[in-house]
């Protein structure tokens, strides 16, 4: 137990040191230009001058000291950011050196790590087929490094399926006020992939309440087979298992046909359903997507 602690502590060192490379200014003033505060809070008064908007006199001010004073205000910056991160079964694999969900923590620290330099809160809830764990979001940058080592902790113990309509599901419950949700999987749920199921109806209602940010986990050898003979393949999310001759091209073929399919379908409905998304690999690295992400949302809030 204490080496897997000890190992634990090492990816967690080596993904504060990756990510606070990766964060800087640039990214950061991306960052803030991108995800705006929720509205406008009362600063202070001050007295009125030439130029200035009389409908922004403070009249009960004025009143009291015989002079004109006027309102001032100031945009309300601190946001709530929710981290939604898949550990279901499939989550665990990885083809080359991290896994899905090795990259998922990743992505969580980069992101954590430059809305905690902008002051705002973050959050974490991890879920499968169940609600794992919850961590109600909070300021600090101690609160970044404990999402991640919540996020690695789970990889050993990635099993069962992904239900991400129970995980919006909770979500809506416990965060009544407008969030920034990224939501991070792979996206393997049967009810997404479903016309009118239950988690592709509760992401488009709850994107219509949060700022929901999807985030598309993949690894390389989910889109193709290698050509490597007879082998036997599982489902990691339902156990089960299947003979596949990967050295027949038709089979090969069609495998990369169908995950294509998949990968379209997913795309297309986030773009009909007007819901942000980014994909990123297990073998490629993602800072110039998050970039890409962050300077397309400013662009549209222009």
């Amino acid at each position: 137990m204490a080496c897997d602690v000890k190992e634990l502590m090492a990816k967690v060192g080596r993904i504060r040191i990756l990510t606070n490379r990766l964060v800087d200014e640039r990214l950061s003033g991306d960052y803030h230009s991108t995800f705006k505060g929720q509205g406008v809070e009362f600063d202070e008064v001050r007295p009125y001058l030439p130029g200035d908007d009389v409908r922004s006199i403070d009249w009960n001010v004025t009143a009291r000291t015989g002079e004109p004073f006027i309102k001032r205000y100031s945009e309300e910056r601190e946001l709530t950011i929710l981290f939604l991160v898949d550990i279901s079964g499939s989550q665990g694999y990885g083809s080359g050196e991290r896994s899905k969900m090795q990259l998922a923590a990743e992505l969580t620290a980069l992101l954590a790590l430059t809305a905690i330099r902008n002051q705002d809160k973050i959050g974490l809830m991890l879920f499968s087929d169940k609600i794992i764990k919850h961590i109600p979001a909070r300021k600090g940058r101690d609160s970044v490094m404990r999402l991640v080592r919540e996020v690695l902790a789970a990889e050993d113990d990635a099993q069962g399926g992904t239900d991400i309509a129970l995980a919006l599901k909770f979500l809506n419950g416990v965060q009544k006020r407008r969030a920034v949700v990224f939501l991070v999987s792979d996206f393997m749920d049967r009810k997404l992939a479903e016309e009118g199921g239950a988690s592709a109806r509760l992401l488009c209602a709850t994107a219509r309440h949060h700022d929901v940010i999807c985030v598309n986990v993949n690894d390389p050898a989910e889109m193709e087979l290698p050509d490597v003979g007879l082998v036997e393949l599982e489902d990691p999310e339902t156990g089960f298992m299947r003979l596949v001759d990967t050295s027949s091209s038709a089979v090969r073929k069609a495998f990369a046909e169908n995950a294509a399919k998949e990968r379209a379908s997913l795309e297309r409905f986030f773009r009909k359903n007007s819901i942000e998304s980014i994909s990123v690999s297990t073998d490629r690295p993602y800072i110039d997507t998050v970039r890409a992400l962050f300077k397309r949302r400013a662009a549209k809030h222009r």
